[in-house]
């Protein structure tokens, strides 16, 4: 067995939740690391427009992100529950069952991808200097769509059994390609946009093979092709069941934030750069609660699996205060270093830089201050999603996106366009509110099951 799978079930939870978790954040910086240089580069070589059209396409190219993390997460927590109960052989009809829904449901969503773009583009009212560009990236973006979604099953198998260092050394090698291709693409070849988005899909690819390479010397995941199978209707049932909802609560999310995107496009160009320049940004104030969430899934089905809820109870508390202390730690650096990070995304005349920075900073800000709602949203889902339930985190989810289109539509027009930064926090403390109730609603009623 390698030596970088990690049994959950015995050991302190906090040390065993934040050494899992430690490597992750490590790699989702590096993630993050090259979504900041891709937007440093076109921002700063291409000018304010092409920052504004990146902007433009950032909730539809989530939306699909979103869409493949929620299956392969949700195909991921069967995965951890057969590795926690020592069941090999269901854990290898596991992944290979998972393997051919992942790569059907790849198909689909670039067929979809590719035949919606430029209508939802319309619909959201993109300005039609920064249409081209975004529909360029878009389309490229969605061509990779079965890299992107290898990527994740394949991440999403190593944390399944504990395996959070792989996934970081993968990040890496990703970050290091996609910067070198970035430099390369668009300010070496000139390619534009477009260079930007291709460097993006061959980091992912080679972020692919280098999971694949190390999930091959695993011995326990010594799959056979009869592994490779639909045959299974139970199985296969299973696995939707825990992972559709998944990637329909993140669906519904990004169509909350496509309704924002709407209302940001009406205030103007220089407005919607501010606001890309802070969404860049996003996913680093989220990097350590995206790795947390993690852990918790993996934590929660193993120990789940293993039918130790005491142990899923203590795991929680720890996982809440460690996310706390790091929420707090990310904020204050935000806020007093945030306006030197966001310079670097945006170019310009001196009045548009300082307008662009104005309406970034106070965006970040905002969103900085209520950093521990959002890390609380994070851990919670994500426990109760490893015990198996999905269908709370997506009510969670819907209510998610009402308090984002809610906010957006409505608080714009009594505070003005300031009012939009207000969406993203109404909908983190309205999902919160949610999952914290849940929680204690479905652990107790898994510690009833297990007792009979």
């Amino acid at each position: 067995m390698a030596s970088h799978i990690k049994n959950m079930t015995q050991g302190k939870p906090v040390s065993l939740i934040f050494s899992f978790a430690l490597p992750l954040m490590i790699g989702n910086v590096f993630q993050q690391l090259y979504t900041v240089v891709d937007t440093m580069v076109v921002g700063k070589a291409l000018g304010v427009g092409a920052l504004a059209a990146l902007g433009a396409a950032d909730w539809l190219n989530w939306m699909m992100l979103g869409i493949i993390q929620g299956f392969t997460q949700g195909f991921g927590i069967l995965m951890a529950q057969e590795f926690g109960a020592g069941r090999h052989d269901n854990l290898r009809k596991s992944i290979g069952t998972s393997t051919v829904l992942a790569f059907l449901s790849s198909i689909v969503l670039l067929a979809l991808g590719q035949l919606a773009a430029r209508p939802v583009l319309h619909l959201l009212q993109t300005p039609s200097e920064i249409l081209p560009d975004t529909l360029l990236y878009l389309r490229i973006m969605y061509l990779g769509i079965p890299v992107v979604m290898a990527y994740n099953l394949l991440a999403s198998i190593l944390r399944s059994l504990g395996d959070g260092k792989t996934p970081l050394n993968a990040m890496i090698v990703a970050a290091v390609t996609n910067i070198a291709l970035d430099l390369l693409f668009v300010l070496g070849f000139g390619l534009g946009i477009a260079g930007a988005a291709a460097a993006t899909l061959i980091a992912q690819l080679v972020s692919s093979l280098f999971c694949l390479y190390h999930i091959r010397k695993i011995e326990i995941l010594n799959l056979q092709p009869s592994d490779f199978s639909l045959r299974d209707k139970n199985l296969s049932l299973r696995l939707l069941t825990l992972g559709f909802p998944m990637a329909f609560q993140n669906a519904i999310i990004s169509i909350g934030g496509m309704i924002v995107q709407s209302v940001v496009n009406g205030f103007g160009v220089i407005f919607i750069a501010g606001f890309t320049a802070t969404n860049k940004l996003y996913g680093v104030l989220e990097v350590a609660a995206t790795s947390y969430g993690y852990s918790m899934v993996t934590y929660t089905g193993q120990n789940l699996g293993a039918g130790q809820t005491d142990r899923i109870r203590r795991g929680v508390r720890s996982a809440l205060l460690i996310a706390l202390a790091t929420s707090l730690v990310i904020a204050l650096l935000m806020i007093f270093g945030g306006k030197m990070i966001l310079g670097c995304f945006i170019s310009g005349t001196p009045e548009e830089f300082a307008q662009t920075l104005a309406i970034a900073y106070y965006y970040l800000a905002i969103m900085s201050l209520c950093l521990p709602i959002l890390y609380t949203l994070h851990i919670t889902r994500s426990a109760i999603q490893g015990m198996g339930n999905t269908i709370l985190p997506l009510v969670s989810g819907i209510a998610e996106f009402l308090m984002r289109a809610l906010t957006a539509i409505f608080l714009p027009m009594v505070v003005g366009e300031n009012g939009i930064f207000y969406a993203e926090i109404m909908a983190w403390t309205g999902a919160t509110v949610i999952l914290v109730i849940s929680y204690f609603a479905v652990i107790r009623r898994m510690e009833r099951l297990l007792k009979r």
